[in-house]
């Protein structure tokens, strides 16, 4: 008898790689971040905004680390990360023309609807990249993204004045991504931390501004999606609920196989069936904010 994990399973087949992934390019940041091109065109061809990559960090680190893929260039897959842990460090050391292994695309990616063309797109630290490549895709007439990013650490990126304008705000937050500002993706920053051109307060401060400047038939054409850290996606969870907007997150949890076999990343998830374990790496990492057990 299939079991519903041997068909979940059999539906990835043809989508998951190992591929020996060349180091093409490092760009280093404050706050111990890095951000990798690595190219992987299998990985690159397969990769959905939402989906992360298994990387080997090095030889000595048997273990491998999960990250999620900020753009898709060229066959080359960018990714982002800050230094946590030996694995993590070993791997910044890397240089361009070293191999990396690299395992996937892997994971259930974000899903946008037609019905709802205003996304609002919030990312909190190394929880950016999905927003960046989930903003890249959304870039045609059909859609209007805005993504607001927050960091409590140097943003790993030149803060760029934006030009883009956003009447809802005051004219002192400018301050935007400039991959997105080249293309014309509306962005703004958020954080404690004071720096220029940010706007001082959490991601869903600002969020909440956008929203209450927006009328009833442009509310009702919104659809958040987020990842971050999990008080910041509890947060978005709760505003999405206040406006009863439909909201998909992308969880962050420890990994170890990240291709379903261990179950050490299961969270709990509300089904029609009732409440169940599922695990972060294969049924998500995005899920319905309505349903996770915050």
């Amino acid at each position: 008898m299939t079991t519903a994990v041997q068909k979940h399973a059999q539906s990835n087949r043809g989508t998951l790689f190992v591929e020996e992934g060349e180091l093409v390019a490092t760009e280093a940041f404050p706050g111990d971040q890095f951000i990798m091109r690595i190219r992987a065109p299998k990985c690159a061809a397969a990769a959905r905004p939402g989906s992360f990559v298994h990387i080997q960090c090095d030889d000595a680190v048997p273990m491998r680390r999960p990250l999620s893929i900020m753009r898709v260039v060229d066959g080359c897959i960018d990714v982002l990360y800050k230094i946590v842990g030996e694995g993590l460090h070993l791997l910044a050391a890397k240089r361009p023309g070293d191999t990396i292994s690299v395992l996937g695309p892997i994971g259930q990616p974000f899903s946008v609807s037609a019905e709802r063309p205003n996304c609002l797109l919030i990312g909190g630290g190394v929880g950016i990249p999905p927003m960046v490549f989930l903003a890249e895709t959304l870039q045609d007439e059909r859609w209007n993204p805005l993504a607001i990013f927050g960091s409590e650490i140097p943003f790993p990126f030149e803060l760029a004045k934006s030009a883009i304008a956003t009447p809802w705000l005051d004219d002192d937050v400018s301050s935007s991504m400039p991959f997105l500002e080249k293309r014309g993706i509306p962005s703004r920053l958020t954080s404690l931390a004071e720096y220029q051109g940010c706007f001082r307060g959490y991601v869903t401060d600002l969020a909440e501004k956008w929203l209450n400047s927006l009328d009833a038939a442009e509310l009702g054409k919104v659809e958040v999606f987020a990842c971050g850290p999990t008080p910041m996606l509890k947060a978005v969870a709760a505003l999405a609920e206040k406006y009863s907007l439909p909201c998909q997150v992308s969880l962050e949890e420890f990994m170890a196989c990240a291709v379903g076999g261990c179950a050490g990343c299961a969270v709990e998830i509300s089904t029609d069936d009732g409440a169940a374990m599922k695990r972060v790496c294969v049924d998500g990492p995005v899920f319905d904010a309505a349903t996770v057990a915050w």
